[in-house]
């Protein structure tokens, strides 16, 4: 028998740029492990700049599209947004209606740009129609003051309209707070007659294409899956801080969300412990490789794609040790268990982001006749000239002296070393695209050793 896999609808317009609406929301349901399925309302011809036509689709193929799925395949939850007109509003609520199922309304109105996507004339129907039948309502202040009829700028406005707005009909209220004056983004639940504040720390980007309708499909996703009001709302606000930390740069206006990068970032880190343990693999396997292990030992590392943190830098956790028969992984692969070498990675992945792996060995002249012979590209830095501001900040040397060595280069070579400082052992870093490739590269050189 096959396992249940829980089913949530998505009953909005299409954006042709991939940002918002019906795009966003199968991203979201995919992103949750929900199947997700779609009733176009309208047609959008749109961009991260703004909203150039749309297109009702008629009523009739509506509410077929809700039908259909609905009598088949079944639906566990609902999401709407775009619902340009009195007629679509009326016959989705009818529709809806007739299902029994959680139900969140995103009211959209407004676009990103400005641009109307519900008509004046069908506030009414939103009121009338939607909002009784609507589990939890998702609007942000402008469409809770267009609700409500006062200005919501504040908490304390905030708290005023969601219980306003839950008078109207809907058994929750979340009054989202990008829009609001505080210093985090804190959303207001209206639930039971409870107020509560669920909050995050705002994030300084333009990349925010798509927020509400991330919100509402996550939450949307989290009933489907049997989740109270309270903890999908919980779970939605994580979800879309993360969408938007991870925010794509494209386009000339405000660029969409990224509601799949939680599954690309366990996909790629996935992939980077797997390599990183066959490298391990290799190095413990050439017993050669204990001659290019330094005194303060090494450590290989590896790190996902766009990485931006050492939490995002799989490595070994007390390093790579010299044994009398090669070398050793002191403990398993984890991901923010290095802080030089990571740093190191993380440092030219600004110049080259195909470079990712790093693996830190002792310099000798031996070792430098090696990489010579190699015909591999070589760069140093000096860590004497180290600004005495560099040295007094945390973390901060390998960085500099990294971004120094990638300079005198001209872009990032396969080996930087520095002739260390008082303290400080001198050491040689062998980078690659990947840590097969650095392991390789590390046991090429130990093998021309002698």
């Amino acid at each position: 028998m096959r396992a249940f896999r829980a089913r949530a609808l998505t009953v909005a317009g299409s954006d042709s740029g991939g940002g918002a609406g019906i795009q966003a929301d199968l991203k979201t349901f995919a992103a949750l492990g929900v199947h997700g399925m779609c009733a176009i309302t309208a047609i959008t011809a749109q961009n991260t700049v703004g909203v150039y036509a749309v297109q009702d689709v008629d009523v009739e193929v509506i509410r077929s599209q809700i039908r259909v799925v609905a009598e088949d395949i079944g639906v566990d939850a609902v999401k709407t947004g775009m619902l340009h007109t009195s007629q679509i509003i009326e016959a989705v609520a009818e529709e809806l209606s007739k299902l029994s199922k959680p139900i969140v309304v995103d009211p959209v109105m407004v676009a990103k740009s400005g641009a109307e996507l519900l008509k004046q004339d069908a506030v009414k129907s939103l009121i009338e129609k939607m909002l009784p039948i609507a589990t939890v309502l998702t609007p942000n202040a402008l469409e809770a003051s267009k609700l409500v009829g006062f200005a919501v700028k504040t908490l304390e406005d905030a708290k005023r309209a969601a219980r306003a707005i839950a008078e109207m009909g809907p058994r929750a209220v979340v009054v989202k707070g990008g829009h609001i004056l505080s210093e985090k983004s804190v959303d207001t639940l209206y639930y039971d007659g409870e107020v509560r504040l669920i909050e995050s720390p705002r994030v300084n980007t333009k990349n925010t294409h798509g927020t509400g309708c991330v919100f509402a499909s996550a939450i949307a996703a989290e009933m489907a899956k049997g989740a109270d009001i309270l903890s999908a709302v919980s779970t939605a606000k994580q979800f879309v801080l993360s969408a938007i930390k991870k925010g794509t740069s494209i386009g000339k206006g405000h660029g969409p969300v990224n509601p799949s990068a939680s599954v690309y970032e366990a996909a790629m880190k996935f992939e980077a412990l797997e390599c990183l343990k066959e490298a391990v693999r290799m190095l413990e396997s050439n017993p050669a490789v204990a001659r290019l292990i330094p005194e303060s030992q090494s450590n290989i590392a590896m790190a996902i794609p766009y990485a931006e943190s050492r939490e995002e830098v799989v490595a070994i956790p007390g390093r790579m040790v010299r044994l009398p028969w090669g070398v050793r992984a002191s403990g398993c692969p984890e991901f923010g268990a290095s802080r030089h070498v990571a740093d190191a990675i993380l440092t030219v992945m600004e110049y080259n982001p195909n470079v990712r792996a790093a693996m830190n060995v002792r310099l000798g002249e031996d070792v430098l006749d090696a990489v010579r012979s190699l015909n591999l590209s070589v760069s140093r830095y000096d860590r004497r000239l180290e600004p005495e501001e560099v040295k007094r900040a945390e973390g901060m040397s390998v960085r500099w002296g990294m971004s120094q060595a990638v300079k005198l280069h001209g872009g990032v070579p396969n080996v930087v070393y520095h002739e260390g400082d008082w303290g400080k052992e001198p050491m040689v870093t062998v980078f690659g695209r990947d840590a097969v490739e650095v392991a390789s590269l590390v046991i090429r050189l130990a093998e021309k050793i002698r």
